[in-house]
């Protein structure tokens, strides 16, 4: 699995010519607002027999995901799936390492007012599992959506259209729903020193506040805004590559030091490390996510090898 990039099944590294990625995104319909990040539908078109590539994903709310195709090899610390056609994740503060060859693929990230619509379980019984969602208690009721996502005779007008009809039918009402986005705009927006901030712009009392986070985004108050200042630093870097890190770091960081020492936490290296690794599918998803809104499909091919 190797260095973060290419591999060929034969155990070299290096860039295959010809690989293509594609990428569409699916606005949810108005009803879903809030709900979710994004539906998105990739394509991973490799040139030889048994290639695959290997690459990590950022700390993310949950995803579920369904494969056409190979189905992938991932892991979040301790946790493993392998040739899962559906696979579940919580929301993490850890990367995600997988391997994948050429394969096309839903999925839909759901964001806190998603969880609590959708599932049954805390977040916080979620955080940094990686699982094979027919087999999961909190991911199960999805399952039944493999049958039409993995079918590749079916449209991907088909496919959004099941996929649509599917969270209709599952949705219901949370009496918490305006904490949980009080909270998610305060994280997203905001700019707080301090857990007591962050609960006065929510008013709530902190001890609510670290209810709610548990239960619906999965980690305490604290811990999800160091997050989200690690991710908006990572992002900047992440869609402008060449960048030295010291222009992407949030202003919220006192030094490089520290920003150091939560780049190991979130990511488990170095941002040194991290630079280092190719990012054939991270790097062009962002991008074309970047894009979306002024293309309902994005063609994305990599350069040529150096």
């Amino acid at each position: 699995m190797g260095n973060g990039g290419y591999q060929q099944a034969a155990g070299g590294h290096g860039p295959p010519v010809g690989q293509r990625l594609t990428a569409e995104f699916r606005e949810p319909p108005a009803q879903f607002a809030g709900c979710f990040t994004t539906f998105y539908h990739l394509t991973l078109d490799l040139p030889e027999t048994g290639a695959v590539v290997t690459d990590y994903l950022q700390p993310e709310w949950a995803n579920i995901r369904f494969f056409c195709g190979t189905a992938p090899e991932a892991e979040i610390a301790t946790h493993k799936v392998s040739g899962a056609p559906f696979v579940g994740t919580g929301p993490s503060t850890l990367p995600c390492r997988f391997t994948l060859g050429p394969v096309r693929m839903w999925g839909v990230g759901f964001l806190p007012l998603g969880w609590s619509r959708f599932f049954d379980a805390d977040a916080s019984d979620c955080a940094n599992v990686i699982c094979d969602g027919t087999t999961h208690p909190a991911f199960a009721h999805f399952g039944a959506l493999t049958d039409v996502l993995c079918d590749p005779q079916a449209t991907l007008d088909e496919q959004f259209q099941a996929l649509v009809t599917a969270m209709e039918r599952a949705m219901r009402p949370n009496r918490e729903e305006a904490r949980i986005a009080r909270v998610h705009a305060a994280l997203v927006n905001g700019d707080h020193a301090s857990v007591h901030d962050l609960a006065e712009a929510c008013a709530m009392s902190i001890r609510t506040l670290e209810r709610v986070c548990t239960r619906y985004f999965g980690f305490a108050p604290k811990l999800l805004m160091r997050r989200q200042r690690f991710m908006r630093s990572l992002t900047t870097y992440m869609l402008q590559r060449g960048r030295p890190w010291t222009e992407a770091m949030d202003a919220h960081y006192h030094d490089q030091a520290q920003f150091t020492r939560e780049f190991r936490e979130f990511m488990t290296m170095n941002p040194s490390e991290y630079a280092a690794l190719d990012h054939p599918i991270l790097t062009s998803f962002m991008e074309a996510r970047a894009r979306a809104r002024g293309s309902a499909a994005q063609t994305l091919d990599p350069p040529a090898p150096r």
